[in-house]
């Protein structure tokens, strides 16, 4: 199914033995990372764990978090973690914790020719500030964290359609759908011509169910719950 799709399918997740049997795949085009990720796997040394990563993956785009809250360190940060690898994606979050704005430290990293992803976009007008400070040479991707956006009650395909309208003139920008909570994200995406979704790798074992029948789903359904109720001993008197 996902072989036909344009968008391109990126694997989001910190675990090596996962990476390597995604890395196989065909229609995985590129991975990413964070440091909650990281922390979740039980990494204690980033560089350490970002370069096996890297040697892993091959040519294949990665993205890598910054992870200090003091912009003109998160540029020393960048460049060393671009140095890395010419597949390297540097990613900068839009904010830090003060809630200032790291546009300009984009602006900036973009000129002096670090691909960066900008990460943790909510809404068009960060879309449109990080739009206007871009170049058009160097490689730019726009995460925009379409599950979070959906948490509060708000769809979040229209910010990405919008955003893809007003990026489409400066071809060196993608706008990436992150956040992805369930395996239909990846439909909607590619319907809303959106150029990247990256995936955890929970939703992407989920590509076994592609076009399984749904009666047979109703049924194994039902045997889970049967089977949990006798297993705790469930009992009423008739």
């Amino acid at each position: 199914m996902f072989k036909d799709f344009k968008i391109k399918i990126f694997a989001d997740g910190a675990d090596l033995k996962s990476v390597e049997n995604l890395n196989k795949e065909e229609f995985i085009k590129g991975f990413t990372t964070n440091p909650s990720l990281m922390k979740k796997a039980g990494i204690t040394d980033y560089k350490s764990f970002s370069i096996d990563l890297i040697k892993l993956i091959g040519k294949k785009p990665i993205s890598l978090e910054v992870f200090t809250d003091d912009i003109e360190e998160m540029e020393k940060q960048a460049k060393e973690i671009s140095s890395w690898g010419d597949n390297v994606f540097v990613k900068i979050p839009i904010t830090n914790t003060k809630g200032e704005t790291t546009v300009g430290l984009v602006k900036k990293l973009l000129d002096f020719g670090i691909k960066c992803n900008v990460t943790a976009v909510f809404t068009l007008k960060q879309v449109k500030q990080i739009y206007e400070n871009t170049n058009n040479k160097t490689n730019l991707i726009i995460s925009i964290f379409s599950g979070r956006i959906a948490d509060t009650g708000r769809n979040p395909i229209k910010t990405i359609e919008e955003s893809i309208k007003m990026c489409e003139s400066k071809k060196n920008i993608e706008i990436l759908w992150a956040s992805t909570r369930e395996l239909y994200n990846i439909v909607e995406a590619e319907k809303c011509n959106c150029h990247i979704v990256t995936v955890p790798y929970e939703i992407l074992n989920k590509f076994k169910n592609i076009g399984k029948d749904l009666d047979l789903m109703s049924i194994d359904t039902v045997k889970s719950f049967y089977k949990d109720a006798l297993s705790a001993g469930f009992k009423i008197k008739t």
